[in-house]
């Protein structure tokens, strides 16, 4: 334990921020990690729990005290092996993940929760800075072959632990450049692009191939889900070449919202509007642009993917930018006593809400309108909800009178993902769970395994649409599964 008096004697320390006017003139990181001694401090607020519950709120089950407690006395190296022995990549969750550990924090009851994220954040940027983070180059290798599809973080944390075990692995990406969702979901100001090159340069050096603008499956993907590929196998090929197969593609098939003026220019998915940016901003020239400039834009979807919008629609300049979303507005404060340890609803602004953005709750879109092609504006309704006496079902129900008119030159679609292209699991046979996603269990024997011989699953192709913490934890996983069934046993962690 580091101070044992700390969590009384010292408040939570913030991470540093760009102010937003400035920032939003960029695409560059804005958020600035500890100082060696904000981090110390902030590590000597840790508990030491009996029973550290961060541990479970973690995904990757990180083993939170313990590197806190490093860091606080000034171990860095030693914090990143703690570190890394749980998480391939916690410069990617440092920056990203909405840190369910903080939530689960057993300080969080009566005072702010230890910054967590921010104490890793610090531990792999110095890691990094100095050194440390090197390939991890099997001793011997096996002769074993496996494809992993799909090269987000479930498919590169499979990819890794594999390679490390002394496996033949190859990864395929239907995208020009490899990442998935980190690549060309998250936008460059939440996290740059060069922390996923140096991952991939270390994994190449471990014996990991990447091939990129390749599509494994068979027939047209579906609207809204981008592909760069210019080559395509079959998965009978990819069956024949390899001797296990991973599956970790995402949940791609964005939620559509089929009303009067859909078919409008003006109207898009927000996968569709924001990698364009990211190709943009890795140097790409691109013809067609979806720009938000001097426009007026709405954001229909209250998640992260409609907060990445908003940012965006702000640096590129637009006119107006307004966030609705079908759910009522939750609740400033969340009730702790009711919901700790676990993940509570409420009020959350993110940092692209504070460049300027206007939001509001319980709003259906019921029309566009548009001319000449082109969408203008778009009829709203305000909504009600009440609980379902018979069932206790929250319901909605619109309030009469309540149409309004808005005007919208851009809209853009973030109401989360559906499922996986249903074409790639058919492709190879898989059988789906209720939800369109690939059926496999995660506990025993068969965890992560299909119902295809050799081929497995991981990752939002597995549960669905879902954090980058929860797809390293399913990639990591996975690869234990692969092993043991390449191997009869397995060396690698759970």
């Amino acid at each position: 334990m580091g101070k044992v008096t700390g969590f009384m004697e010292f408040e939570r320390q913030e991470e540093g921020y760009e102010a937003p006017d400035s920032r939003k003139k960029h695409y560059k990181e804005f958020v600035m990690h500890l100082t060696d001694e904000q981090a110390k401090v902030q590590g000597a607020r840790c508990m030491d729990c009996g029973i550290p519950f961060c541990n479970n709120g973690c995904p990757v089950n990180n083993i939170i005290p313990d590197f806190n407690d490093l860091v606080y006395g000034q171990d860095w190296k030693g914090a990143i092996e703690v570190l890394h022995s749980t998480n391939n990549f916690p410069e990617f969750t440092g920056r990203i993940c909405p840190a369910p550990c903080e939530a689960a924090c057993t300080l969080g009851i009566h005072e702010l929760p230890v910054g967590i994220k921010s104490i890793e954040h610090a531990i792999i940027d110095k890691a990094w800075e100095n050194g440390w983070v090197v390939p991890q180059t099997a001793k011997s290798r096996t002769g074993k072959k496996v494809a992993v599809v799909g090269s987000g973080p479930a498919g590169l944390a499979a990819a890794q632990q594999l390679a490390r075990a002394g496996h033949d692995v190859t990864v395929f990406e239907k995208r020009d450049r490899v990442g998935g969702l980190l690549r060309y979901g998250i936008p460059d100001f939440k996290m740059e692009k060069s922390h996923i090159d140096r991952r991939v340069e270390q994994m190449k050096s471990e014996g990991v191939s990447f091939r990129t603008s390749v599509f494994i499956g068979e027939g047209k993907l579906p609207a809204g889900v981008a592909s760069d590929a210019k080559e395509t196998i079959a998965p009978k090929q990819l069956l024949k070449d390899f001797d296990a197969v991973v599956l970790s593609g995402g949940s791609e098939v964005p939620r559509d919202l089929p009303v009067p003026g859909r078919e409008l220019d003006g109207v898009y998915y927000a996968m569709e509007f924001l990698p364009q940016q990211n190709k943009v901003n890795a140097g790409d020239k691109l013809k067609d642009q979806i720009k938000a400039t001097g426009k007026h834009v709405i954001v229909i979807g209250g998640g992260d993917t409609g907060s990445d919008c908003v940012g965006t629609s702000n640096r590129h300049g637009a006119k107006s930018v307004t966030q609705f979303e079908l759910m009522p507005q939750p609740p400033e404060k969340e009730n702790k006593m009711l919901v700790w340890p676990y993940w509570p609803t409420k009020m959350r602004t993110s940092s692209s809400h504070e460049e300027g953005c206007e939001r509001d709750w319980s709003i259906t879109t019921k029309e566009f309108r548009g001319e000449n092609g082109k969408v203008k504006s778009l009829v709203t309704a305000r909504l009600e909800w009440k609980k379902d006496e018979k069932t206790g079902q929250m319901k909605m129900s619109e309030v009469a009178g309540s149409e309004n008119e808005i005007p919208a030159e851009l809209v853009l679609f973030a109401m989360g993902f559906t499922n996986p292209v249903a074409g790639v699991l058919e492709a190879f046979g898989v059988e789906k769970d209720p939800r369109g996603n690939a059926k496999a269990a995660t506990e025993g024997a068969s965890a992560y395994t299909t119902n295809v011989p050799k081929v497995f699953t991981a990752g939002d192709m597995r549960r669905g649409q879902s954090l980058v913490v929860w797809a390293i934890r399913e990639g990591r996983q996975c690869a234990r599964s692969v092993d043991e069934f390449l191997m009869g046993s397995s060396t690698l962690p759970r």
